[in-house]
């Protein structure tokens, strides 16, 4: 049955959706097929930028450090990027512009530089190695790349046909002084740039081995953020006729990757409109995040499961005044049930909160909050609204009734165009009639709430972060010594899941563990090595394929795991 906080929801979507509305819908056709869109989305992030930038152009936006900045300072900013982009590089309408730097103030301008000028902005994610950044900027064909000092040392040696530009962390004059200009681009290309050019490109990892890019247009990208701003404004009026809503600006804690869409969209690019402070932490620390959560009076969480989780068993948790914060979200990751009741009953004040989306999805995917999160812990909750048409398939495409489980497939708007020069694997994504294929195993409730129960791609989830099995599996091969491996995820009570492989030498050759993860730290990321690594000494089970059985090397050495 439908609980008041449904009712609350429904009757406020229908309010803000009608005709004359701010979030008034129409009909657009992605992929032959109709689908709902917003009458008053902005037509490129750029328009989105100049907009609200302009209305909130006094309120403070960004805390990194001591560094504290305006909308307006910061919007100022990313207008000399734009034209230093256009004028010293020659970037262009479509252009890719790679940003391969940790989170930082001049993250942000030079995202939003890079689409002022009409470039897309490229997120090469900030733990790859040189190798692995070198291999997403080949794929991309990216013509710069803007990297602060640590990721253009790892991309020294590697082959690319990008120009690095080496930009600092700190003021955006001083650390993007190499890229500044003092012309008129962004303006111009206002006149220029519309929903359907590109606008972004964001790495995913499947069960295929190396990253794919995953790109949309302004389209998709405006829609995804517009989509986050209409569920944020229904549940800032429920929480205002409650008398429950926050006091302070909005704010936000931004603990997770700016690379990532989690912390893209509904984090930073929504920020801009909801007029929201943003305070960013360059690493996950719990107790700084608890100090930074008082001193800013933040009224916003979210971060992989792990973190609100550590935050609400905080021995000096009662020392800080947390009772801004509202929202506890999680995204990325399984939250464990037994997490929920902890959260709530350590934060009194607020709420936590489970979000489902993916990088294809531009973020948007499901939601379950407040209420009726503690009444149903163990879901990923309603399709978010009002974009959203959620569905459970079977390997032929139909949906499927209540209660029966199939692959978790998602149409709307805000879904990406394809995966970039990969057509074989942008048509295996899609169904014929629109839907995008999740990869995850899921059934919907009697409620329309939906469960995930397990993944059809081979890859693991260690604290939000997507590892392809295959692409560690080839790391190993690679090794000369290495005659057959295999790679899987184990329960890990910090990430959730952690790599662990299975690995046989060849005849003749000595190869240890420890030995291995050296060896694999040159070619991977530190977050996808093995964390647990064991030698075996004959050769490992058989499928009737003659493809080495992943189950069954799992079943046998990860019960010295759970032993241990």
């Amino acid at each position: 049955m439908p609980t008041q906080l449904d009712n609350d929801i429904h009757r406020i979507t229908a309010a803000v959706t009608s005709p004359g509305q701010m979030f008034a819908l129409k009909e657009v056709e992605r992929r032959g097929v109709a689908m709902p869109a917003f009458v008053n989305a902005p037509p490129s992030l750029a328009h989105y930028f100049a907009h609200f930038c302009a209305q909130h152009r006094d309120t403070l936006f960004l805390v990194d450090g001591d560094l504290r900045l305006t909308f307006g300072e910061v919007y100022d900013a990313a207008l000399r990027v734009a034209d230093g982009l256009a004028t010293r590089y020659g970037v262009g309408k479509g252009d890719r512009v790679g940003i391969a730097a940790r989170n930082s103030a001049n993250w942000i301008v030079a995202y939003m530089g890079t689409v002022m000028a009409g470039g897309c902005a490229t997120l090469l994610n900030g733990w790859w190695t040189g190798e692995e950044l070198a291999y997403g900027i080949e794929l991309c064909e990216c013509s710069l790349v803007l990297a602060d000092a640590q990721r253009a040392a790892r991309l020294a040696g590697h082959q690319h046909a990008a120009r690095i530009h080496v930009f600092e962390h700190g003021a955006p004059a001083e650390g993007l002084a190499g890229v500044w200009g003092e012309g008129e681009t962004a303006t111009r290309m206002l006149g220029e740039l519309g929903p359907s050019d590109l606008a972004t490109i964001l790495y995913t990892s499947g069960s295929t081995g190396h990253p794919k890019g995953a790109y949309s247009d302004h389209l998709g990208v405006v829609s995804g953020v517009m989509n986050y701003i209409c569920q944020t404004a229904m549940v800032l009026q429920i929480l205002t006729e409650r008398g429950e809503a926050p006091t302070v600006q909005p704010s936000a804690l931004v603990t997770v990757p700016l690379f990532h869409v989690t912390g893209e969209v509904p984090v930073f690019l929504q920020s801009i409109a909801l007029g929201r402070k943003l305070v960013l932490m360059p690493k996950w620390d719990a107790t700084e995040a608890l100090r930074l959560l008082d001193r800013e009076k933040v009224t916003y969480f979210v971060g992989v499961p792990l973190m609100s989780y550590e935050m609400a068993m905080h021995p000096d948790r009662d020392s800080y005044d947390l009772s801004q914060c509202k929202s506890f979200a999680a995204g990325g990751a399984p939250r464990p049930v037994e997490h929920v009741g902890k959260i709530r009953e350590a934060f009194p004040d607020g709420y936590p909160l489970l979000g489902y989306g993916l990088t294809e999805t531009n973020a948007v995917g499901c939601g379950n909050l407040n209420e009726n999160y503690m009444a149903k812990p163990g879901s990923t909750g309603l399709a978010s609204r009002p974009l959203v048409d959620l569905a459970i398939l079977d390997d032929a495409g139909r949906q499927l009734a209540a209660g029966e489980t199939g692959e978790v497939s998602i149409r709307s708007v805000c879904n990406f165009l394809g995966y970039w020069k990969n057509a074989e694997a942008t048509a295996a994504a899609y169904t014929a009639d629109g839907f995008f294929r999740t990869g995850d195993l899921g059934y919907l409730d009697e409620d329309g709430y939906l469960f995930i129960v397990d993944r059809k791609k081979d890859i693991i989830i260690r604290g939000g972060e997507n590892i392809a099995c295959i692409e560690v599996e080839e790391a190993i091969y690679a090794h000369p010594a290495i005659a057959e491996c295999s790679v899987f995820g184990l329960p890990d009570e910090r990430f959730g899941e952690v790599p662990a492989a299975v690995y046989l030498v060849r005849p003749g050759e000595r190869l240890a563990p420890e030995e291995l993860c050296d060896y694999l730290r040159g070619h991977i990321a530190a977050f996808k090595l093995p964390v647990h690594l064991w030698e075996a000494h004959e050769q490992l089970p058989r499928l009737g394929t003659q493809k080495v059985d992943k189950r069954a090397v799992k079943a046998s050495y990860a019960k010295d795991h759970f032993a241990a």
